[in-house]
């Protein structure tokens, strides 16, 4: 698989998705935050003000009114940024959406250190980690625009709750059409081949692993990148199956998030070594998404750079 150059929002997938399953689905629902222009939810409200509801600065709220439209039987989709929906609604996504099994599906946009200039209180690198501790909870992170529609969709169809995040910047897109970016819950897939190292990589950083195999094939490095969108249920088998090396590489704290899940699979297999390329123990700074993704080697060049070091050490 090659990079595009061609780049479009995930948001933007998403907003448009929820309009084509509303036409399809008459007790589908859109909940938002007084978020819906960034979240792009706007387009649902636009196309169904009858079954769109904002629920205003109050993201524990809009939780709470998910939770209810789910018992009556209604499919429910709440978004708001990563930072308000995972961690200011945690225990109330945890007693009412997650214990209850109820059909709601989390979708939070504006995730990861490439929120840019809003800076840490705004930059949220720890919903992976929190969220896939919930019992119940599915986590999943597109990897580009023709992949977020195809989960979207397939996440619809699938009864119970869901954690979906995406990026607030427009990201390279990898797949030339929807049909090629399939997604199955639960599975990996292998993007490229390689022999030497196996780079699991989710969302965002999927076409910046892509980028970092080409440059280590520069250096005489074979590569296999793998997509790993579902992180929990993580597909295990894909991880038992790759290369004795392995990275992983998320735009997340590399605490709890994909590189902590292969961690907790990797615990119990021997032979195989980990390096986990995501956000160090500390809070983002204020800067470009550009330049905070070099800064904190999450770039292709980055990448390579410190899988280099690390086969070297």
């Amino acid at each position: 698989m090659k990079l595009t150059g061609l780049y479009k929002g995930m948001r933007k997938g998403y907003g448009e998705t929820l309009v084509e399953l509303g036409e399809k689905y008459k007790n589908l629902v859109v909940l938002d935050a007084d978020l819906s222009s960034s979240t792009q939810t706007a387009m649902f409200a636009k196309k169904f003000p009858d079954r769109f509801f904002n629920a205003g600065v109050a993201e524990q709220n809009m939780i709470g009114m998910a939770a209810g439209l789910a018992t009556t039987g209604k499919i429910v989709f709440a978004s708001s940024f990563a930072m308000f929906a995972s961690g200011r609604a945690w225990e109330i996504i945890r007693n009412l959406i997650a214990y209850p099994k109820l059909n709601v599906k989390v979708v939070a946009t504006h995730a990861g250190i490439t929120v840019g200039e809003d800076g840490a209180s705004h930059q949220m690198c720890e919903d992976i980690a929190i969220m896939r501790a919930i019992p119940n909870m599915r986590v999943i992170a597109p990897s580009d625009y023709y992949h977020t529609k195809n989960i979207i969709r397939e996440i619809a169809n699938i009864d119970g709750p869901f954690y979906v995040r995406m990026p607030r910047r427009d990201t390279e897109i990898i797949y030339e059409s929807e049909e090629e970016a399939e997604f199955k819950l639960g599975k990996a897939k292998v993007l490229a081949e390689g022999e030497d190292l196996t780079i699991i990589a989710t969302g965002e950083e999927v076409p910046e692993a892509l980028r970092a195999k080409e440059i280590l094939k520069e250096k005489g490095i074979d590569a296999e990148v793998i997509e790993m969108a579902t992180i929990k249920p993580i597909d295990e088998k894909a991880i038992k199956e790759a290369n004795d090396l392995i990275v992983t590489v998320e735009d997340h704290s590399i605490i709890g998030g994909l590189g902590g899940a292969v961690s907790e699979v990797l615990a119990e297999i021997e032979g195989k070594k980990l390096l986990r390329i995501g956000i160090p123990d500390e809070f983002g700074r204020s800067g470009k998404a550009d330049e905070l993704l070099k800064y904190y080697g999450l770039d292709g060049e980055g990448i390579a750079k410190r899988i280099m070091k690390w086969m070297e050490g």
